[in-house]
Parts: structure tokens; sequence; C-alpha cells
């Protein structure tokens, strides 16, 4: 017999009274013992790992019973519907190979795992970078030479043939994609990075599903069931209805977010492209289909989830059908089920919206990590503008994080660069946000007068004027420029902005991930034109194909890429041996000049004091600032091993950075 006692929950807590919904939480699932029962006898299940499972089921169900409740207890059948999402989590606990609930126990007794400083993540595409799951294995030796610890895959399951958004339009949750490999393929891989020391990093692309998928596929052939899985309409009365509320993503794609499909003579729901079909999450068969196919995944040995799209997952009549209440409620209940189920899986959210609204998924019961869009397209503000007033005020209000969460930091990655920076903290500033982001969208495509940047429109729409950018990190950064010149001078300060933007991600707390190409200079690939299926995606500019024979000049000394290599490198070491670059604990110190960002970041006993010039200018910082914030008289710059001294004021050259450490 199963014990379930949640008075146990009361003795160990003498002060905590369970509420009515968690009374009704444990009934529930007494009433579901014996069909759990009938499943470990089936099964041969020991005690022992009834007890283990039983213990955090015991734990976490509260939490999702009321998530689920709140989120389809109106349903004449919901009784039903737990039970099948209980004995998903329980079948897919079951699937979990041993060395994985060896990582569960591990770091469920080391719940901040994820904060260490020792977390570097790069992140590829394994078609463009290695060809296939085979080969990348063996460049594992690659990763762990520049210093990596978290790889993450884009997009690698099978899709849709064609355009499919960057492996974005998923057809099937279980195979990859045959071009790259097999599951086997990627589970061996996933043990291969588990003996690195490396975490593996997969998207879970739940908003959407492809509309070649099988779900889609039985709904196109009147399978009442599954049509139910996606927002089919008759003729155009509701889908006109939701538009008026809706904002259009892709708008130089296509206009509005339903799409015409002449088999099944109905208007589907496509919020980003006209192949991708929205899951309808008021249907609790979505829920625990899409459950099923994540524990399937975190099976293969995964570690983090990205969850794509987040902020659109769920809709509702008169809203923007972003963000919305119950969206954070279905990404809760996944957590919760994970917690069950997958209990070292950690999830990372994608929310590409404003600044408050990011922060809103990030909590250990959502989202334990996430993308800090915010942070990125204000470095890039920083060095366009040489002002670092607009970052600095965000960091003071917008780093922070609730307890055991934590960013992912990023300078470029697979998308396009948009200028997510609060309006009111321009307006704050004294900066015109409408008027700063049309400066900044001509900085970055090299039509501003002086701009040393090469990047490309993506989704330039002429009605609004809103526009994102497109390209690599060295381009934007501007190598390419100046290389074109073939100018000494400026190829130094290219690379010397390049390097600051790495210190600064580095540095500032959260894990840094780095676009892989990026650590030797990768220059926009403007070939992607050529490739049907990529031509109208400008994004492929600054994804392109890895080129291993530049790699054999990472040894020379005077290759600007070895230069980056070799500097990046030496960067992610030192990150690592740090302790004060782990967690979030950030304090600002002032400086006098704008184009100066200046703070402290303190772990225990360590402590550094971290200055950074986002000018071609030098810049001067007062001595005494440095005394009082780093507690000391002399400091070593722990990039350049230089000693420095309070006893004057101390100078940086143009865009220089200092990681100061008491001595």
């Amino acid at each position: 017999m199963i014990a379930l006692k949640p008075e146990a929950i009361t003795a160990a807590h003498p002060n905590v009274t369970l509420s009515r919904e968690d009374e009704q939480a444990f009934v529930a699932l007494r009433r579901m013992l014996p069909t759990l029962e009938a499943f470990w006898e089936a099964e041969d299940v020991d005690q022992d790992e009834i007890d283990e499972v039983m213990g955090r089921l015991q734990k976490h169900w509260p939490r999702l019973f009321g998530l689920l409740l709140g989120l389809y207890g109106t349903q004449w059948d919901f009784f039903y519907h737990l039970e099948q999402i209980l004995m998903t989590m329980v079948r897919g606990w079951r699937m979990r190979d041993e060395p994985l609930r060896v990582n569960d126990r591990h770091r469920i007794n080391n719940p901040d795992w994820y904060q260490s400083e020792k977390l570097v993540g790069g992140a590829l595409y394994v078609d463009l970078f290695s060809e296939n799951l085979g080969k990348l294995r063996e460049q594992i030796p690659y990763f762990q030479k520049l210093g990596l610890t978290y790889l993450h895959l884009m997009p690698l399951f099978a899709v849709r043939p064609g355009n499919n958004d960057g492996g974005y339009a998923i057809s099937n949750y279980r195979s990859v994609d045959p071009r790259v490999g097999t599951i086997e393929d990627l589970r061996q891989l996933a043990d291969d990075l588990r003996e690195a020391n490396i975490l593996l990093v997969l998207d879970f692309v739940f908003n959407h599903t492809a509309d070649d998928h099988y779900w889609a596929q039985q709904a196109q052939s009147g399978n009442r069931e599954y049509e139910e899985f996606y927002f089919l309409f008759r003729d155009r009365t509701m889908p006109d209805q939701y538009e008026k509320t809706l904002r259009e993503i892709f708008p130089t794609v296509r206009r509005g977010s339903f799409t015409w499909h002449d088999g099944m003579q109905r208007w589907v729901w496509t919020t980003f492209n006209s192949f991708q079909w929205d899951l309808n999450y008021r249907n609790p068969d979505v829920f625990n289909s899409m459950l099923s196919e994540m524990l399937f995944i975190a099976n293969t040995g995964v570690d983090l989830l990205r969850l794509d799209a987040v902020a659109f997952i769920w809709k509702q009549m008169g809203t923007m059908c972003e963000n919305l209440p119950e969206a954070h409620k279905i990404i809760q209940a996944f957590n919760a089920c994970s917690r069950i189920a997958a209990p070292g899986l950690v999830f990372k959210s994608e929310a590409i919206v404003h600044p408050d609204e990011v922060v809103r998924y990030v909590s250990r019961e959502e989202c334990q990590t996430s993308y800090n869009p915010t942070l990125m397209a204000l470095l890039w503000e920083s060095l366009a503008t040489r002002d670092t007033k607009l970052l600095r005020r965000s960091l003071a209000r917008r780093h922070k994080l609730p307890e055991h969460t934590t960013w992912v930091n990023y300078l470029r990655c697979h998308d396009d660069i948009g200028w997510t920076f609060d309006d009111e903290d321009a307006a704050a500033v004294g900066i015109s946000a409408f008027h700063h982001r049309q400066f900044l969208n001509e900085f970055y495509t090299g039509q501003f007068e002086g701009s040393f940047a090469r990047g490309v429109p993506f989704q330039h729409n002429l009605e609004t004027g809103d526009m994102r950018i497109s390209g690599t990190l060295a381009s934007l950064a501007g190598l390419e420029q100046a290389i074109e010149a073939d100018r000494e001078d400026l190829k130094e300060l290219a690379i010397r902005r390049i390097l600051l933007l790495n210190a600064s991600m580095l540095s500032v707390g959260g894990i840094p991930l780095i676009y892989l190409g990026e650590e030797w200079g990768a220059l926009n690939d403007y070939d992607f034109v050529k490739d049907p299926a990529k031509a109208g995606d400008t994004r492929w500019v600054h994804r392109p194909k890895m080129q291993w024979k530049f790699l054999e000049e990472l040894g020379d000394d005077g290759s600007i890429r070895g230069r980056i290599f070799r500097s990046l490198q030496k960067l992610i070491e030192i990150r690592k041996t740090t302790p004060a670059f782990a967690g979030l604990e950030m304090e600002l110190m002032e400086t006098q000049s704008p184009s100066l960002v200046s703070y402290v970041r303190a772990n225990a006993s360590n402590r550094v004091i971290v200055v950074s010039n986002f000018s071609e200018f030098p810049q001067t910082v007062d001595s005494n600032r440095l005394r009082t914030a780093g507690m000391g008289r002399f400091f070593e710059d722990l990039y350049t091993g230089e000693t420095i001294t309070t006893a004057k004021d101390v100078h940086l050259e143009p865009y220089q950075f200092l990681w100061l450490h008491r001595v």
C-alpha cells in the first residue's frame, strides 16, 4: 500500500494549517491511489522508488492541483484529466534513466546549482556547426578548450520541409531531424556532455506545432478530438474580433494572426507563421499531451529547457493575448509536474516583451532562469551613444530577480535585436523612446553618419516605423567595416568593443551565453539569400556556417580571430575561478563620466569591482571611489594582472574594462 499522509506536513511544520484547497488536493490524490498501485504492480516497482516519487508527489501535488483546478476545474471531466496528468508524470519518471535520477537527487539538495560562476554557455545550430550530432560529439574538446559548461542546441527535432522558422515549426517532438541524426544520437551526446560536465539545453516549442504534426494532420482529416487541439473558425467573425486587440509579429511576412486552410475550410490561429498552428491550452488534453512530450525530451538527458514564446500561450478575447495570468499558470503547472517527474530539470523563459513582463515569468515556481533581452539591447545602446545612463538606470531598477533564480545574459543569439527598454526609464534620463529607437535602427544598419555597424533590418514595418536588427556580434561591433576599409586602427577599436561587450556579459551577474562563431569574430553571411527557404528571413545573416578552417588561426598571435578567441577564453577562465561572479548580487558604483559603468560583484568574502568604458575616448575614475567600494588601497586587474593603486586616479583607454580584485 502507498503511504499518503498530508498530516505529516503539519507535523513537520506545526504552525502550518492545510488550506481547504490543499485538503481537497489530497482527497483527490487518495482517490487515484488504486490507479497508481495498479501501475506499481504492473511495472514491478520496488518500494524505495515508490517512496521517492510519492515523497515528491506529497510535496508538490497541492500546488499542481490548485493550478489545474484554476485552469480546468469547471470542465465536467476535470478529474479524468487530473488522473491522466498524474499518470503521465509517473510514467515519465519511470522512464527516467538512473544517471538522470542521480542528478535529480543532487540538485534537490543543491537548489541554486545553476547560479554558479562556473556556468558559461554556448548556443549553436547542429547542422551549421558540425553537420550532425555524431560530429558534434567530436567537438566536445573544443567546447572544453573555450571553457563552456553549458551547451544550447537550437531546435533539432523533426520539422516541416522548406521554411520551418529556423527549426521552430516542429513536426515530431520525439524524432530528431534525420539530417542531423537520431534520438539515440541525442542521448549519446547527452551522456558524453554529462561526462564532460557540460549541461545540455534544448528548446521546448510549446505554443504551436507545425501544420504537418500528427495532431494537425488529424485535425485536417476531420478528427474532432484533434480539431480541439487548435483554434479553428468557420468564418472571420471571431478572428476579426480577436484581431482588434492583437499585434502582428511578422508584419512584413503576413498580415494578421489567422490563416485560411482550404482543405478544412477553416481559419487557423497562427500567431507567427502560417505553418505554425497555435495550440489551444484551454483544452486539458493539450496540456497533458505537451507534458508527455516535455518529459520525453527531458529524459533524453536535458538539463535546461528553453520555453519558447511563453507570452503567447493563452488566448482571451479583448486582450493582446500576451502575458495573460493563465499563461503563467500553464508554465507553473509544467514546473510543478517537472518537480515530481524530473526534479533536476530547470526552465529558461524566452519572453522578448516589456521588461516588466519579462520578470513576471521568473520565479522558482515558474522559470528559474530567463533570457535578459533588456541587458542585451542596452549594451548595444550604450555602444552607439557612448553614454551608459539608460543602462545604469536599468541595472539599478531591473537587474534584481526573486531568490533562487538568475538571468541568462547574451549579446547575440539566433534571433534579432529588438530595442526592449522601458519608455519610462528612457524618459527619466531625458530620452524620447520612439526617436531613440529610430536612431538605434539607423545606427546599427550603418545609415547613421559615423556608425561602425553593419547590421541588416529585420521586419521593418513602414507603417509604424518598427524595426529590429540582424547581424553578428563582430559585424555590429565594427569589425566588418574595419576589414572592408583595411584600417588597423578601426580593427583595434572593433576588437576592443567585442571584448568589452563580452566582459560585461560575463561579469554583470547571471549565466553568460555565447552564440558560437562569435568567439572568433564571425562576420555577416550574406549568402543566405541563395537558399529559397531562408531568403525571406534576414536573421540568417547572423547564422553562418561554422568555418573550421578559420580556427587554424587561433594560435596565430597576429590573427584577429586568434586574438578574440584567446581573449574570450581568458575571460571565461577568470570568471569560472572568481566566486564573486556567482549569483546576481550587484551594486552600482557612481562614476564621473557618462561613458563609464561600474559595479561591485560580491559573494561571501570575494569582491570584484568592474569598470567599463563604452567610448573610444580615454576616461578617468576617481581612485577614492575605488578605495571605498573595494575596501582597499591596492587592486589587481584580473584580466591584465596589472596592479592598480588608489594613490592616484585610474585611467581607462578606449573601450577598456577593469576587473579589480583587492590585493
